[in-house]
């Protein structure tokens, strides 16, 4: 069979199974048990497709995943969430759309010390998108700034995501967490302009309400107890990295150890949250495993058929720049993400796109970061953008699918921005890396 075949064989049925709505692991783990048979020799090749699955998650750099994904939920199940939303609000004055800019702020802090964007932005938007609306904010200004900084969440470490992209591909994981570091605070920044600037032209969206005067320590109080250990959570996991004194796995584990210790100084943590946490970060992580070991064997059975070696020269061998292929590619990935899921974007791509990288020496960490751009932009790109839907689960009835879609698109053109940032100005994301390595 011609590695055109098997690349469509393998690639389209894949996507086929995707679209008809199998599950993502079970889709490419039923192409897997075909390709299997094919390329690696009948039940010989499904006995060394298991032994593949098995060695694709015993990796040690998987770890961070359960440690990462640990932390927001012990931070969610426990209800400090709430204390350090008090605590931000506090210090914010009367600015325009003051509670939408509370609730970027809040998400940037949760940001740092959660694995996960649908839990930030569930959170954020059962606790806060009620209130805006109770004050009279519009929907749309209510909703967007909860769903665009639960994206950003993917970019600022911990980020379950980024462990899985840096496992898939084989870029430094420690070096793509600290890229997406600067990305996503100039994008939390550029949030909080655009909505003071928005409801500063037109104050109807966000009518002022009278505040609640906090004087001295009552001020100030719920900062220091709350916000300021909790970012500190976020300065050890990524100092760690940084200095160079422990993996990305040690400074996982010391993050998780330090939010279950402040848990427990909170007295919030008991017997009932814990195990709720547990759970939570046993069922994600072991869906993130699953998911691994169908990507990985696709991976090894692509490579095997000859596909992955011959899309790579076709596409190597066209004479066009490496700027010209990589467009191309975050354009492909952007396209993806209105149809398919994060993880399905990582699995149908990256066999495809890695070897063609590293073939034109393209810088990876450049690369990885607006890979993950484009992942943010897809978990926000309507119609099937996975925040909208955990929005419109949390949102009370009178928010529309109608107000989400229209409340999320400055916040994709401020991410499109940003990607196009980092494609003409590689430093934005590399900088950070470069510094510390």
């Amino acid at each position: 069979m011609s590695w055109t075949a098997a690349a469509w064989l393998m690639l389209g049925g894949s996507t086929l199974l995707l679209f008809i709505g199998l599950p993502v692991a079970f889709s490419f783990i039923a192409i897997n048990l075909l390709g299997a048979w094919l390329w690696l020799g009948g039940e010989p090749g499904l006995m060394q497709l298991a032994r593949n699955s098995v060695n694709s998650v015993m990796s040690f750099s998987l770890t961070p995943i359960p440690l990462f994904v640990l932390m927001g939920e012990v931070l969610f199940h426990t209800g400090i969430a709430v204390k350090v939303i008090d605590g931000i609000e506090r210090l914010i004055r009367q600015v325009p759309g003051r509670l939408a800019v509370v609730a970027v702020v809040a998400g940037t802090v949760f940001s740092a010390i959660s694995g996960s964007t649908i839990a930030t932005t569930a959170m954020l938007g059962s606790l806060m998108v009620p209130v805006m609306l109770s004050r009279g904010y519009h929907p749309t200004v209510a909703t967007g700034p909860v769903m665009a900084i639960g994206a950003v969440d993917m970019l600022i470490p911990p980020s379950a995501l980024t462990v899985l992209l840096g496992s898939l591909s084989g870029i430094s994981i420690s070096k793509l967490l600290l890229g997406g570091v600067v990305p996503g605070l100039l994008l939390s920044v550029a949030f909080v302009g655009y909505i003071i600037v928005r409801v500063k032209l037109t104050p109807s969206l966000a009518p002022s309400s009278a505040l609640t005067e906090y004087r001295g320590a009552e001020r100030f109080k719920p900062f220091f107890l709350y916000v300021l250990p909790l970012v500190s959570i976020f300065g050890v996991v990524v100092g760690a990295m940084a200095a160079g004194w422990g993996t990305p796995t040690e400074s996982a584990a010391v993050g998780a150890l330090a939010t279950v210790v402040l848990a427990l100084a909170y007295r919030a943590l008991n017997r009932k949250n814990l195990m709720a946490s547990l759970q939570g970060t046993v069922a994600i992580s072991a869906m993130i495993l699953f998911i691994i070991v169908g990507a990985t064997t696709f991976a090894q059975i692509l490579s095997f058929s000859g596909a992955s070696n011959g899309i790579a020269q076709a596409i190597t061998g066209t004479g066009l720049p490496p700027w010209a292929v990589v467009m191309g590619m975050m354009l492909i990935l952007i396209f993806l993400g209105i149809f398919v899921d994060q993880v399905s974007m990582m699995m149908i791509t990256l066999p495809i796109f890695m070897p063609v990288v590293q073939a034109l020496n393209i810088d990876l960490v450049w690369f990885g970061v607006m890979f993950l751009i484009c992942m943010q932009l897809g978990l926000l790109l309507p119609p099937h953008g996975l925040l909208l839907m955990t929005m419109k689960g949390v949102a009370p009835p009178e928010v529309t699918m109608a107000h989400i879609f229209r409340a999320v698109v400055p916040y994709v053109v401020m991410s499109l921005l940003l990607l196009t940032l980092v494609f003409f100005v590689p430093a934005v994301a590399t900088w950070l890396p470069a510094l510390i390595g």
